[in-house]
């Protein structure tokens, strides 16, 4: 399955995800961005690497990454950040600032 195509169940989770569907990880596999169980090192990194590249041209890494920080993803590449990144900004939320400019949702935004 591509990284962000199943399937809405109702208008309140389309509001919440809709900026994923400008999302440039749309139509790529979802594995480029989740490491398979005992991924390490070089092999780790490489995939992080392509899952950050298509990141970083993406309209919405923002939104992404704020969602990811937001509601405690634990897995993946998000919005440009890794599992370790995002841990960071858990432990030390005033780092996000660095990052992410921390603004009210908009509701055309985020959902």
């Amino acid at each position: 399955m591509n990284a962000w195509q199943e399937s809405f169940e109702d208008a309140g989770s389309s509001a919440l995800w809709s900026w994923r569907l400008r999302a440039a990880c749309r139509d790529v596999d979802s594995a480029v961005f989740f490491s398979p169980d005992g991924e390490r090192g070089p092999k780790r990194a490489a995939r992080e690497a392509r899952a950050k590249a298509i990141c970083a041209s993406c309209p919405v890494i923002r939104q992404c990454a704020t969602h990811a920080i937001r509601y405690g993803e634990r897995y993946g590449v998000w919005g440009g950040l890794s599992e370790r990144e995002r841990l960071v900004f858990r432990l030390r939320p005033d780092r996000l600032l660095a990052v992410l400019s921390v603004a009210p949702a908009d509701p055309t935004d985020e959902g």
